[in-house]
Parts: structure tokens; C-alpha cells; sequence
């Protein structure tokens, strides 16, 4: 379902290397055919260098700074993984005040692979049911959080899937909280 007359503008927070291309294009290429803005939001000016596992692949230009912007002006989040990407934006404190306005809200907040790391820094997973990377559990775990084994877990406003592999749930997933509202989102079958 396309809306064109009242877009939600989505913010893909992303540090200035490391990401994951798959998880950053597909996510985006849904947001934009569902009639939505997505926007590159960065640590840094310029571009994002973007990765297929550990080979560089495209840049993207960055759209505005976290320094420069205001979570209030989103209406959800998207946070691609790859390894470095949110091992980059959990040391930036910007970024994760960032993050954490966001998980303190109603909005939507979907987080892929090795991005729930960033919500581990930001200390809003007490409690909360996700997934993510394997190697990620024992992290989620200490901070709080339950982790399971699945293709996409929906806690409330939070969307979280375990790789490249889970794209298509994690989107759908993504795709009907932007439709329905953060928490709508029910886990495919």
C-alpha cells in the first residue's frame, strides 16, 4: 500500500562504514515503494561505505548528521548491521541518543544482524524479547533482553531479525508497522 499524501519519513542511522549493503538497499527500496522518505542519517558527513560481508561495495551519500536532525522529525528506525556498522555507532554518543529516544517512544525501531548492538549501548533492552546475529546473544542476554532463534521477533515497537537471510520477514515486518503503527507488526508464520 502506497501513500503518497502523508509519507512517514524514516530514518536509516548508519555509521560512516561497515554497513551491510543488502540490509541498508532492501529495507530502503521497501520504505521508498511503500510511498515513504528514507533518509541517511550518519555520525559524519559525506558517505557511507557500504559492504558485502567483508568487501567493499557502493557508497551512499549521507543526508544529514545525527548532530543535525531530531528523532521527533521520524516517524520510525531502521538500523542496518553488518560487524562494523553498529560497533562504530554504539561509541558515538550522539548516535546512541539517538537510538535511545527512539526506543523510548511508540515509533517504530527495526534492527537487523549485528545492529541490536547499538541498542545494547543505548540500555533499553530490559526486558524486552529480540533477535539478532548469533554471536549477539550473550550480549542481548546481559543487557537484559530474552533472545530467540527466529526469522523476526516484534516486541512492541521493536522489529528485530537475524541476517541477510531474514530480509523478507524483517521487511514485511517493517513494511505493516509503517502501515498499522509501531507494534502491529505480528511475526510471519
Amino acid at each position: 500500500m502506497t501513500d503518497t499524501e502523508n509519507p512517514l519519513k524514516i530514518a536509516f542511522l548508519v555509521a560512516p562504514e561497515g554497513i551491510e549493503r543488502v540490509e541498508l538497499d532492501e529495507p530502503w527500496q521497501a520504505v521508498a515503494d511503500a510511498g515513504h522518505q528514507p533518509v541517511l542519517v550518519s555520525t559524519q558527513p559525506g558517505e557511507a561505505q557500504t559492504f558485502e560481508h567483508l568487501d567493499k561495495s557502493e557508497t551512499r551519500p549521507i543526508d544529514v548528521t545525527v548532530d543535525a536532525t531530531d528523532p521527533a522529525s521520524y516517524d520510525a528506525l531502521v538500523l542496518p548491521g553488518g560487524v562494523a556498522n553498529p560497533d562504530a555507532l554504539r561509541t558515538d554518543e550522539g548516535a546512541v541518543a539517538f537510538v535511545r529516544a527512539f526506543m523510548e517512544s511508540a515509533k517504530p525501531v527495526a534492527a537487523i544482524c549485528h545492529a541490536p548492538w547499538t541498542l545494547v549501548e543505548a540500555d533499553v533492552l530490559r526486558g524486552r524479547r529480540l533477535t539478532s546475529w548469533p554471536s549477539l546473544q550473550t550480549d542481548l542476554r546481559n543487557a537484559g533482553a530474552t533472545w530467540d532463534d527466529e526469522r523476526v521477533v516484534v516486541d512492541g515497537n521493536l522489529i528485530t531479525s537475524r541476517s541477510p537471510d531474514d530480509l523478507p520477514a524483517f521487511i514485511g515486518a517493517l513494511v505493516e508497522a509503517l502501515e498499522h503503527g509501531a507494534g502491529a507488526a505480528a511475526a510471519p508464520a
